[in-house]
Formats: structure tokens, sequence, C-alpha cells
């Protein structure tokens, strides 16, 4: 596949070149994963978000990443949606605002089975897409890794820094080329319900799922 970017070599911890990527959407990830390929990295995505809500979304998301990683040939972990136990353990949390309490426990969570895999599997590096998003708190989500990595000797948490060099901007432009669903909340049931509060607050219609797509005229980055 051409990779569409200059990019310089990924500095990857302890002279480490093997990396298991957890990863949240084709358009988080997008841009990590061509920059690891350009790098030369042997990386295998891990993908583990049952925060996704509801199904159809969940599984929008998960084939959208597929079909991105099948032009790469980059091995795919499809890992157990494991919606269940996610809502168990964000009980006594619905309310929480974004970049909280909950969201601390749902990248701890993801990051835990992320290790586990790693550690089981014989990847000394995990590191995630998440962080790309502007949206998101990079600090949380580092945290988090490398509290999942701490579990296991040697398994290193990387916390590249995937917004920097224009990386956000290329994120936005590799979703458009790949014409990649564009999602309009965070993924869980509770990003939905608040988006949607505040969506019939603005007089605004409430989301619709799988009917936006990077690339469409009225897509906003």
């Amino acid at each position: 596949m051409n990779i569409a970017f200059e990019r310089q070599p990924l500095p990857l911890p302890d002279g480490h070149d093997k990396v298991l990527l957890h990863s949240c959407c084709a358009p988080c990830s997008g841009e990590v994963m061509e920059a690891m390929q350009a790098t030369g990295i042997d990386f295998t995505i891990f993908f583990y978000n049952p925060n996704i809500h509801p199904l159809k979304e969940y599984e929008l998301r998960k084939n959208e990443n597929i079909r991105f990683a099948e032009q790469f040939g980059i091995p795919f972990v499809d890992a157990d949606y494991d919606r269940d136990n996610w809502f168990a353990r964000a009980k006594g949390m619905e309310d929480e605002p974004e970049r909280g309490v909950r969201c601390t426990m749902c990248f701890d969570m993801r990051f835990e089975r992320t290790a586990l895999y790693a550690h089981e599997h014989g990847f000394p590096v995990i590191t995630s897409s998440l962080g790309i998003s502007r949206w998101k708190n990079m600090q949380q989500i580092n945290d988090c890794g490398a509290r999942a990595a701490a579990r296991y000797p040697g398994l290193i948490y990387w916390d590249y820094n995937w917004r920097k060099g224009g990386g956000s901007a290329r994120m936005i432009e590799i979703s458009k080329r790949e014409q990649f669903y564009q999602q309009e909340y965070c993924g869980c049931a509770y990003s939905l319900r608040d988006s949607n509060r505040q969506r019939r607050d603005s007089g605004r219609p409430v989301i619709r799922l799988g009917v936006k797509y990077y690339g469409d005229e009225d897509s906003q980055a």
C-alpha cells in the first residue's frame, strides 16, 4: 500500500520493533497505522472496546477498522465485546462527565485486557490510538496505559504523542481519503445520551447511526 505522507522514524522504546496497538476505531488508528507501517514496525491491532453502544455502532466501528487493516495485511485481534462487564464496572458512574472517573475506568478496562494479551502473546510494547483525538485527555489515557503495563514485568506502555507533527491533521486526511464512518459521540451509552441531550437543547436532530462518513459534503473534522 502506498504511504501518503513523509514521516520520520518513530522512537520505539528500548529498541523494540514489535507492538500491540489497541485501536478504538479506524479514524483514530489510521494515522497511527500508516506511521508505524512507514517505519517498518511489526504491529498487531487489538480491538477491545466493550464501551461502544449500541451493538450496531460497535459493529460499524469494528468493521471499518478491519477493512483498513486488511489493506495493510496487518493482523487484527477481534476481542470479546464484553458489554455486560463494562456496564457492571460503570455502575454508579452513569452521570459522570466526559473525561471524568467513568472514562478512567473505561480506559483502564481496555488497557488491562490489552496488556494481558500482550503478556500472553509475547508483545514487549503496547500503545493505543486513543490519544490522537483532540477530544480526549492524553494524560488520563497515558496514566491508564502505564498502570496496565506495570502489571507485567518487562511490558512497556509507549506513550508516543500521535498528535504531534501534524498527526491529528493527517488523521482527518486519511479518514476523508478512506471515507471512514464518522462517529458522532465517544462511544458509550452515556456519551450517546448526553450528546443527544445537548442536541435537543440546541434544537439539533439527534444522532443517527451509520449515516455519516468522512468526505461527505456536510462532514466536519
